[in-house]
């Protein structure tokens, strides 16, 4: 994911070869694959690096997301239960994991991984900060160490140490998540929880109105963002990624063809970009962003 921020967000947030449609997944792999090959050998802690969509019914999501993204699926048997690893050209991107389906009412839920350099020492102060450790530290092979915590809201997050190092701080192309948000209820006492777990610091957002928007930085770059959650009653804290497309009409297009939602029509944002929400079939959420100058634009507080 590159470094890029959007104008504050005003809204929220298997198989494809079965189904003969949109790229079709490779036969099964026995390990994980490395996030970058060759290792990029760069450590950018704070940087989110990966997302994992946590779902009941994985051959309808694999379905909507390689239709929108393009997205491949390459399948791989951890201990019997099938994980979806989806790539961006070349490029992994983004994993699926199956839920339970005990409750086939439950919604999917995307999760984004924070890089972290010592996955150990960054999980203690998760519960001392008000937050839950609620997947240990996991070494996965090849791929690195990751974890999964709530925040002091209940807000999933997880933490990565990956293998092969963190991406290069480079425009993120169509098909890449470009950015991601949190929903808080109470914004201030978010930046305490993630600038004590993380390191982050936590400016506020003077390109918005509101007074309680924040940029969450650290090593020059804005990494993330914090907002308040919208006032329904509907509304639940929790963080949104947001994928660049290159066209937004024609990809909220193809979001209705493949049985998704538009969840926030598209708006004007910053930078002379476009931004959507909306839900997969499956109920996971995501932001859309096009970006009609074709370029992002790097935010060094």
């Amino acid at each position: 994911m590159c470094t890029i921020s959007l104008h504050r967000l005003t809204g929220v947030l298997a198989v494809t070869v079965l189904l003969g449609v949109g790229p079709l997944a490779s036969a099964s792999t026995p390990k994980f694959q490395p996030l970058h090959a060759p290792a990029t050998g760069e450590q950018h802690p704070g940087k989110f690096i990966w997302a994992d969509l946590f779902t009941t019914d994985p051959v309808a999501a694999t379905k909507f997301y390689s239709g929108l993204f393009g997205w491949t699926a390459n399948i791989i048997d951890q201990k019997g239960k099938a994980y979806t690893v989806f790539s961006n050209g070349s490029h992994p991107v983004a994993g699926l994991a199956p839920r339970n389906t005990a409750n086939k009412q439950r919604p999917s839920r995307w999760i984004g991984y924070i890089a972290v350099t010592d996955i150990k020492a960054a999980l203690l102060p998760v519960a001392p900060a008000g937050g839950q450790v609620r997947a240990p530290a996991r070494n996965f092979p090849d791929r690195g160490i990751q974890a999964i915590i709530t925040d002091h809201e209940g807000s999933p997050i997880g933490l990565m140490q990956s293998a092969s190092g963190d991406s290069l701080d480079t425009d993120a192309d169509p098909g890449d998540w470009n950015w991601f948000e949190l929903y808080a209820r109470d914004p201030k006492a978010a930046t305490v929880f993630y600038t004590s777990v993380f390191n982050y610091a936590a400016p506020a957002d003077d390109r918005t109105e509101r007074k309680n928007d924040y940029l969450l930085t650290i090593g020059g770059f804005a990494r993330a963002g914090i907002a308040p959650l919208p006032d329904r009653a509907d509304a639940q804290p929790g963080w949104l990624g947001v994928v660049r497309v290159a066209n937004l009409d024609e990809a909220l297009t193809r979001v209705t063809t493949l049985g998704g939602e538009i969840l926030v029509p598209p708006r004007a944002t910053a930078y002379e970009s476009r931004f959507a929400i909306i839900s997969d079939p499956t109920g996971g959420t995501i932001g859309l962003v096009e970006y009609e100058d074709k370029t992002n634009h790097v935010i060094r507080p």
